[in-house]
């Protein structure tokens, strides 16, 4: 086990982890309460519509990154016994926003959710931001609870 490669990979890890939250927290906390005070119902779908799909792409290579750099350091630290473990309840949390957010990124915001949330914006846009902006907030929260506690977790401190 190479050390060099296990401290590059955290880098990695931990870097992918900040763009990634870091833009979903920008887009929660910044673009969509900016975008919910146009006065043009069309112009706040639009930019919102053409701004997000941006992050998406920027979005799902973080996450890519993350996953392959996590599965990295638990395949070679060997830490698979600590997901049957409850005090590392962060490992599971970080696996399962990991989840989420690679499932709509890459599934069902591509798949569905952009034509869905496309229709939504033009017939109710004030519902359709609000909406998405709650789902925002709640995903923010879990992925921050969940840094929280790797961060915690990995230097030592026992919930």
């Amino acid at each position: 086990m190479n050390s060099g490669w296990l401290i590059l990979a955290r880098v990695i890890h931990v870097l992918g982890v900040v763009v990634w939250i870091g833009g979903v927290g920008f887009v929660t906390a910044v673009l969509l309460p900016a975008v919910r005070t146009f006065d043009d119902p069309a112009r706040r779908a639009e930019v919102f519509e053409r701004l997000e799909s941006r992050f998406a792409w920027i979005a799902r290579g973080a996450t890519l990154i993350v996953g392959a750099s996590g599965f990295y350091m638990v395949f070679q630290f060997n830490l698979w016994a600590r997901f049957s473990s409850v005090a590392y309840w962060w490992m599971h949390a970080m696996v399962a926003v990991w989840v989420i957010f690679t499932v709509m990124l890459f599934i069902a915001e591509p798949f569905f959710l952009r034509r869905r949330f496309s229709e939504q914006l033009r017939l109710n846009p004030e519902r359709t931001l609000s909406r998405i902006q709650r789902t925002h907030w709640l995903l923010l929260i879990l992925s921050l609870i969940a840094a929280a506690g790797a961060v915690a977790g990995a230097h030592g401190y026992e919930f």
